[in-house]
């Protein structure tokens, strides 16, 4: 019996480029890696600004066992069916009391292990919500008796805020994998008392963008300071995600390994 779960998680799903790499991708890589579980952040899956139900399916269908999200979850209307109906697609629990969704639910695995998986939103040029810290020490105390180990998507814009969140979880939680910013970094690791950490987990969409944009609109914006359409990139798609190796017995992280493919172009 392993002493180990692998537990696989992918950034933002952009669009329909990152929706087509996710489907490819994810089976060849459980042809050679077991993968226990697989978290996808799954905010931008519908033409870059939420989810609707085909997107949702569509993951769930080639292999994501739970969603979880971000700010821009409530783009599209027609997520707030999903999420109120849905508790294995989570919107960050941090938002004011009154909102549709879950923030966090506890998952069994093989053998009976208990995994709670948390997403938060952090504030630092974002909304101004309800405390992420207090959030997280609300669930880690509510999930004490009822899960093993706690995964952490937080969902924040400033790489401060993010580590801040790691350390401030670090030996409570198994994981805080950063997503938002659609740029992966290169600080996977793991922390002094036994949490996986990386800023940003990065895009599992379209490269030859603006963080998922269509460049020419993006450039525009910054050029002339006033809104251009929105429009998802198509090109040079990705997939994005770490695998997280946790211990079984004591519901901490035993290695963090980076995953991106095909790998980005170094040389001419």
């Amino acid at each position: 019996m392993s002493e180990r779960l692998n537990i696989l998680f992918v950034g933002d799903i952009v669009g329909e480029a990152g929706l087509k790499i996710f489907a490819e991708r994810l089976p060849k890589l459980k042809e050679t890696i077991e993968i226990d579980f697989t978290i996808v952040n799954a905010e931008n899956a519908a033409k870059g600004k939420g989810l609707t139900e085909k997107e949702a399916s569509l993951l769930f269908e080639t292999g994501a066992d739970l969603l979880t999200s971000g700010n821009h979850i409530w783009d599209n209307w027609s997520a707030k069916k999903l999420l109120s109906e849905n508790p294995k697609i989570l919107r960050p629990l941090n938002y004011p009391s009154g909102n549709v969704g879950y923030g966090y639910s506890v998952e069994t695995l093989k053998d009976g292990f208990r995994l709670c998986v948390l997403n938060l939103q952090g504030r630092t040029f974002m909304q101004t919500i309800d405390c992420p810290f207090r959030a997280a020490d609300f669930v880690l105390k509510s999930v004490a008796d009822k899960a093993d180990a706690v995964v952490v998507d937080f969902h924040a814009d400033a790489t401060a805020e993010k580590i801040s969140m790691a350390r401030y979880l670090d030996g409570r939680a198994a994981a805080v994998f950063g997503t938002h910013t659609h740029v992966p970094t290169a600080d996977a690791q793991i922390l002094p008392k036994g949490t996986a950490y990386i800023t940003d987990v990065g895009m599992t969409g379209p490269y030859d963008s603006v963080v998922g944009m269509k460049k020419e609109q993006a450039v525009r914006r910054f050029l002339y300071q006033t809104p251009y359409k929105y429009e998802v990139a198509e090109n040079d798609a990705k997939f994005a995600a770490v695998l997280l190796k946790l211990s079984k017995e004591t519901g901490k992280a035993l290695e963090l390994e980076q995953i991106i493919y095909p790998p980005f172009k170094t040389k001419a």
